[in-house]
């Protein structure tokens, strides 16, 4: 997921930003309003979440979702809220939070959250993609091929999830990087190509088709068996 994170305060925004790369996500880091309303215009890049503080230096956090929701942006958002401010809580999720969490709290604890609202907000049918015989649980992140289990570390995860979400389609390496990585890593590197060759050493057991086709020169796609 490409995870937008409002907060002012660095320890938590440090916090956050380690916690949810270690998941396999990209994040951005705005410190205020002004830094945050560019990523949520209906003509940038898309997110996946919003983290959101309600106490920012230049502005009240609800302020923005309103703005934003007028918008039509619809980005879950989870708000980030003072411990015992039940005012803060009512405010956000009146301007359209989906959820909130109270500081401090527990890394577990926000990703149960994160899990609960992206089952309610982008997978209201169930929480699994299926391409051909490859299975993926996007809730435990585990991926099975005809039947067997496929262990794999966050930033593969992260990676194959992208190309179930677009079988057929050619990803570029730019693509990948933006939707993986940090958004500020080096796009030089070849570190794509180095992900993908370990996913794709996972992916085709002995036997089976392999599954990820390179375009030379374009990049890489998901071509289901068949």
């Amino acid at each position: 997921m490409r995870v937008l994170i409002v907060e002012d305060d660095h320890g938590i925004a440090s916090f956050l930003e380690k916690g949810m790369r270690a998941e396999g996500h990209t994040t951005a880091v705005a410190s205020g309003l002004a830094d945050a309303s560019p990523w949520l215009h209906p003509d940038a890049a898309a997110l996946d979440l919003v983290l959101l503080d309600l106490r920012l230096p230049d502005g009240r956090g609800e302020d923005l979702l309103r703005e934003v929701r007028s918008r039509g942006v619809r980005v879950p958002v989870i708000v980030l809220t003072a411990k015992g401010e039940v005012h803060e809580k009512v405010a956000g999720l009146d301007a359209g939070a989906n959820d909130y969490i109270t500081k401090p709290f527990a890394f577990d604890e926000l990703l149960a959250r994160i899990r609960a609202v992206m089952r309610a907000t982008t997978q209201p049918s169930g929480a699994e993609l299926v391409v051909g015989d490859l299975r993926l649980d996007l809730l435990t992140k585990v991926a099975h091929r005809s039947g067997r289990r496929i262990e794999l570390a966050p930033r593969e995860w992260a990676i194959l999830e992208l190309f179930m979400r677009n079988p057929h389609q050619v990803l570029s390496r730019p693509q990948i990087l933006s939707h993986c990585w940090d958004f500020s890593f080096d796009p030089g590197s070849n570190v794509v190509d180095v992900y993908v060759g370990y996913l794709r050493r996972k992916l085709n057991a002995a036997g089976l088709p392999p599954l990820i086709q390179t375009i030379r020169g374009a990049g890489y796609r998901l071509l289901p068996p068949g």
